[in-house]
C-alpha cells in the first residue's frame, strides 16, 4: 500500500471519520513503552505517534514506510535526532538481528493477508531482542461493523492500490511466533484495538 496519493490529507481523512479516537488508540500504552533503546515503527505515516515517543523517550527509532511522501511529513514534524527515515516494503527491506526491544505498527497489519502477517511476524521476531515490547493499535470487525471495514479497504484500495480485501486476525499469529499478549483495550464497540505484545 502506497499512501503517496492521500499523504497530505491523510490526517484529515482520519478526523473526519474517527475524530481523534485513532490517535488515542496509537498513545493508549505509550508510557509504558519509553524506556525502549531501540525501536522499529512501520507504516508510522505523517508521525503524530513518533514525535510524541521521541519527546518521552531517550530511544533511537528506525522509521520505515511505503510511501516517500508520508516520510517526507514525518521527517518534516519530527526532524534527524534520534530517528532514521527508510523508504521501503516491511517484508523485504533489511533489519539487523536481534536490533530492537520495540515495534510499533498502528493501523498497519491490516494491509497484510494472513499470510504476510505470518512472514512479517516472522521478521520482527529475527529482529527483535529477547523480552521486546510490540506496540500494536489496529481494527478489529465485530459483527456490526462489517459494512464500515469493507468501506475502508475499498476506499484504500482505489486510493492507495491495497490489494487486501479483508481483515486477518493477527493475533494466533504473533502468538504462534512467541509473542504473548500483556494488555488490550477496545473502543468503538470493539471495532478498535490499542494492544501491548512481548516477545517471550
Amino acid at each position: 500500500m502506497n499512501c503517496d496519493r492521500i499523504a497530505r490529507a491523510y490526517r484529515w481523512l482520519e478526523y473526519a471519520a474517527f475524530g481523534r479516537e485513532l490517535e488515542r488508540r496509537r498513545f493508549r500504552y505509550l508510557d509504558q513503552v519509553t524506556s525502549a533503546r531501540c525501536a522499529l515503527i512501520l507504516g508510522d505515516g505523517d508521525g503524530r505517534f513518533l514525535s510524541r515517543f521521541l519527546s518521552r523517550s531517550h530511544a533511537s527509532v528506525d522509521s520505515i514506510d511505503s510511501s516517500a511522501r508520508m516520510l517526507e511529513l514525518c521527517r518534516e514534524r519530527v526532524g534527524n535526532e534520534r530517528a532514521a527515515y527508510r523508504h521501503g516494503d516491511a517484508l523485504s527491506v533489511p533489519l539487523a538481528p536481534s536490533s530492537y526491544d520495540l515495534i510499533v505498527t498502528h493501523f498497519f497489519l491490516d494491509c497484510f493477508d494472513s499470510s504476510g502477517l505470518g512472514r512479517l511476524a516472522a521478521r520482527i521476531r529475527t529482529a527483535a531482542c529477547p523480552g521486546a515490547l510490540w506496540l500494536i493499535s489496529e481494527f478489529r470487525q465485530p459483527l456490526w461493523a462489517a459494512p464500515i471495514i469493507r468501506g475502508l479497504y475499498l476506499f484504500f484500495r482505489v486510493t492507495t492500490g491495497l490489494r487486501v480485501t479483508r481483515l486477518a486476525d493477527h493475533r494466533p499469529i504473533l502468538r504462534a511466533h512467541g509473542f504473548s499478549l500483556l494488555r488490550e483495550e477496545t473502543s468503538w464497540r470493539g471495532l478498535l484495538a490499542s494492544e501491548l505484545w512481548r516477545l517471550s
